[in-house]
């Protein structure tokens, strides 16, 4: 999906990692598939919908790592017949080593 692609200050990538998601202040944790991946977010579907600027804690395997950013939802649209949502997912805070991991990473699957 190529949702407000030219607002983007990172470069993502397309992958599919697993990632566990849950709004701020909630206790559940859900289970999604990341579509997309940058420094500064990612994107992925969800069978529900959560309002853009909502507080989202996540979770996202990255070969043997887990990173836990905190992010905000940056828009939201629905897939037409199918009950689910595309969220873009803008990074507001990370560990600077996790940080540090990713960017790493995303050098290995771009080649830089």
């Amino acid at each position: 999906m190529e949702h407000n692609q030219n607002k983007r200050r990172f470069q993502r990538i397309p992958l599919h990692l697993p990632v566990q998601y849950k709004k701020r202040g909630e206790a559940q944790f859900y289970n999604a598939v990341c579509d997309n991946l940058s420094a500064g977010g990612m994107g992925f579907v969800s069978p529900a919908f959560i309002p853009p600027e909502t507080l989202v804690m996540l979770e996202i395997k990255i070969l043997s790592k887990a990173l836990r950013p905190i992010g905000k939802i940056a828009w939201a649209s629905s897939i037409p017949h199918t009950g689910k949502n595309y969220l873009g997912i803008q990074f507001l805070e990370l560990d600077p080593q996790e940080k540090d991991y990713l960017k790493e990473y995303m050098d290995m699957q771009t080649g830089n």
